[in-house]
């Protein structure tokens, strides 16, 4: 029965996409039209919990005449929401809508840009951004790493700790909040740097249909629809995309295809039922990395169709020619076909109970399946990647000597189910499959606990403090395939590892006036490794890897928000993180089979995270506005030794004191904004912004550094005012990146070093030439959109 409902879904929300994104663009507006004028509007808002009694404020006496003095009265009510959406004692940084709404919007990247202590680097994909919370991921090639991501409070992260942005679209959303430092007490495995919690819009603010089409520089065009109603009872929205263009790097062209709904349901006063789907399916050819080398000579990869004939600088892949065994053939990503071709999709279902106005318990089952077909390489990845996660949690309101005291406590359980095969890629085109290389079946399940208790001891005072735990059960055996003219071998490699984790937190926060909160926490966290991780050797090639150990890490945050008056708003955090164990992986070049991920015994990352917004000129230019974020991390070995081999011989190196490599140590966003409030060009605006990335280490010895860049982009957009009548309902704005036509790296993975034949480290004139590392950034591209709201 389950089942059949969710296919019934899921072809609604198909026929749904193809009716829209078939019909032409302006018929489907007027069948908008009409649908919106014929329905009846619902009414706005959902029912709020109310406050005891002594928080509420009673009306005032109407029989009074004479004027009183007045006086301001703060009022108070008991928050429904989790501990999972807003954590206590967390640094805990935003961007709403407003942020990302009135531009192209891509992807991921374009939501998280102004948030302090985000980064981001391009992964394999058009939206394949990897995400980085204080360079959590800044030295992955793919996905996003280190942390946990949820949806609307859906977990997007499978017990593995794999996360894609592939899903996020951000036309459907109405904000993002990242809760950054060592956050395992509250988030469980993987949450090494903190989480993301992404927020849909709610179907009471949109409040009808809303029909849009972006398009631009290379090819790229994207129509999207949202719809949205709800009142008191319920709250529906339906959001649906289909994104495609060419790229700017050869073989990349790319189509994607995205669906997400959220439908909560009051189904009595004290009863709530919120169901979650979200489908994505990428098709996108896929380019190789490139070496720095190959990058300065030809970073778009121009003239790189035929590797026979290939200009300098392009990019190849060695394929076995039969298959099997034997010769190699040199191929072009576009001769070899390599791509990736991937569906995920989410079910989630939360019910949530208030057993009174102080207590609310929630229970929730999220279905998630990541189904891969990725010839990214000489290889091809196939296989199913289905898990579940089960868990339940309740939050109390109560008093704890005449104090307000809130405890979370939940428990947590999740299972990955997979099977994955990997193929040699034969230089046939369009990515033919040749043997199996290799086959791995296993599983990862996670069970955890976690309690949080925040006491507000004193007018101006709370202080928080929890404790979470996670054992994780990880058991996989991979095969692998040789094959010579004798026949075929093989061989299984077993892994049956156990880890059990403990993360105590605790955190004080003093708010002695409206202007200032001072908080200082300390957080630990930790992550197992994943079971690709312990099947590939140094040399990237497939082995036993199986001896990893869990990552930890302990973390202290202290931090201010300052609001010294309407005009201008500060956060700054400053953090001193402490890992053992730590999980880092380097690539070892394009024709291998994986990134090599070892453990580094002891590491510090230190930094600073500034977040302003500032009105510098609020009466003379009331819609100007500066927004700026800056963030210097600081990340070194304290304990790591080594081991480089050649043909001959192997050395040890100490790398106490190097910098951790694929980390940006200094970035900026700084934008300069302004609305028009009023007069005859109220709606108009736009905004000036720049961000700047430092340059960075690409290898364990500090030999080699990817340069650092500066981008200046332009935007405008026009918003009529209400006066206009229906012209009120558009929405279009033009936008230019790149404005100088900077040539630089999107994203840049870490490399191995070298042992020279005389037993020397090589240098930098070597390691230059260390394919499977860097992708390049979009030259100049030119950007324009339209939206209709009915």
């Amino acid at each position: 029965m389950q089942v059949s409902i969710l296919c019934c879904l899921f072809r609604s929300l198909h026929m749904f996409r193809i009716v829209y994104f078939s019909l032409p663009f302006y018929g489907t507006m007027v069948a908008a039209a009409i649908f919106s004028a014929t329905t009846t509007y619902a009414a706005v808002g959902t029912e709020k919990p109310r406050p005891p009694l002594s928080n509420r404020v009673l009306p005032a006496s109407r029989t009074k005449k004479n004027p009183v003095k007045t006086e301001q009265i703060l009022v108070t009510g008991l928050s429904r929401s989790s501990a999972l959406t807003r954590p206590a004692g967390q640094t805990t940084y935003s961007s709403d809508r407003n942020s990302f709404a009135n531009q192209v919007s891509q992807s991921v990247a374009d939501m998280v840009v102004t948030i302090p202590g985000v980064s981001f680097t391009q992964g394999n994909g058009p939206r394949d951004t990897n995400v980085s919370i204080r360079g959590s991921g800044d030295r992955q090639s793919w996905g996003l790493k280190n942390i946990q991501v949820l949806e609307d409070g859906f977990p997007m992260t499978q017990p593995d700790g794999t996360a894609r942005a592939d899903l996020i679209d951000p036309h459907a959303y109405q904000g993002v909040d990242v809760f950054e430092g060592p956050a395992s007490t509250l988030y469980g495995n993987y949450a090494i740097n903190g989480a993301i919690n992404f927020r849909t819009r709610k179907g009471t603010d949109i409040h009808g249909l809303e029909l849009g089409s972006d398009f631009g520089s290379f090819g790229m065009f994207n129509n999207y629809a949202t719809l949205g109603f709800g009142n008191r009872h319920y709250d529906l929205m339906i959001f649906g995309s289909d994104v495609r263009g060419n790229g700017f790097i050869a073989n990349s062209r790319y189509n994607t295809s995205t669906e997400n709904m959220r439908l909560r349901v009051n189904l009595t006063s004290s009863d709530r039922l919120i169901l979650k789907f979200v489908n994505n399916v990428t098709d996108a050819f896929l380019p190789a990395r490139l070496s720095l080398n190959q990058y300065r000579a030809n970073p778009y990869q121009r003239g790189c169709t035929n590797a026979s004939s290939a200009a300098a600088g392009c990019a190849s892949v060695n394929l076995l020619a039969n298959g099997r065994y034997g010769a190699k053939v040199a191929m072009s990503p576009e001769e070899a076909g390599l791509g990736r071709f991937d569906r995920r999709t989410v079910v989630g279902l939360r019910w949530e109970h208030d057993f009174n106005s102080y207590t609310t318990w929630r229970n929730q089952f999220t279905y998630d399946q990541r189904h891969i077909d990725q010839p990214t390489s000489p290889m091809a990845y196939v296989g199913p990647y289905n898990s579940y996660n089960v868990s339940s949690d309740i939050t109390n309101h109560a008093e704890l000597a005449g104090r307000a005291l809130e405890t979370f406590a939940g428990v947590s359980f999740d299972y990955l189910d997979f099977g994955s095969q990997t193929y040699n890629v034969m230089p046939l085109g369009g990515a033919t499959r040749g043997a199996m290389s290799s086959e791995s079946y296993g599983h990862q399940w996670n069970l955890g606990a976690r309690f949080q208790e925040d006491w507000h001891f004193a007018p101006d005072w709370h202080i928080v403090a929890g404790l979470g735990g996670t054992y994780s059960d990880i058991g996989a055996t991979e095969t692998l395939y040789g094959y010579s003219a004798m026949g075929r071998s093989q061989r299984a490699i077993t892994a049956n590892r156990f880890y059990f984790n403990l993360a105590p937190e605790g955190a004080l926060i003093y708010t002695p006036s409206k202007n200032w909160t001072l908080h200082t926490r300390v957080g630990t966290a930790y992550g197992t490794p994943s079971s690709p991780n312990l099947f590939i050797t140094p040399q990237g090639e497939y082995g036993n890897n199986t001896q990893l150990k869990s990552q930890t890490s302990v973390g202290i945050d202290l931090g201010a928000d300052w609001h010294p008056s309407s005009a201008i708003s500060i956060q700054a955090t400053g953090f001193y993180e402490f890992y053992k164990n730590e999980l880092v992986s380097q690539s070892a070049g394009v024709n291998t089979v994986g990134s090599y991920t070892f453990n580094a015994p002891a590491s510090e990352h230190r930094g600073v995270v500034l977040g302003v917004e500032w009105k510098p000129l609020p009466k003379m230019l009331p819609g100007g506005r500066v927004k700026l974020s800056y963030t210097y991390d600081n990340q070194v070995y304290t304990n790591y030794t080594e081991v480089l081999s050649n043909s001959t011989l192997s050395r040890s190196f100490s790398r106490k004191g190097h910098y951790i490599p694929g980390v940006i140590p200094n970035f900026l966003n700084a934008r300069f904004l302004y609305d028009q409030p009023d007069g005859l060009l109220e709606g108009l605006g736009g905004y000036a912004e720049v961000t700047w990335r430092d340059s960075y280490w690409l290898d364990n010895a500090n030999r080699l550094k990817a340069p650092g860049y500066a981008l200046l982009n332009l935007e405008m957009h026009y918003d009529p005012p209400a006066r206009f009548g229906w012209a009120h309902r558009l929405h279009w704005y033009f936008e230019v990146q790149n404005v100088a036509n900077q040539t630089y790296i999107a994203g840049a993975t870490n490399i191995s070093d070298k042992l020279q034949s005389d037993g020397q480290q090589a240098g930098a004139a070597t390691l230059i030439n260390s394919t499977g590392s860097i992708y390049a950034g979009s030259p100049r591209a030119y950007f324009g959109g339209v939206r209709i709201r009915f």
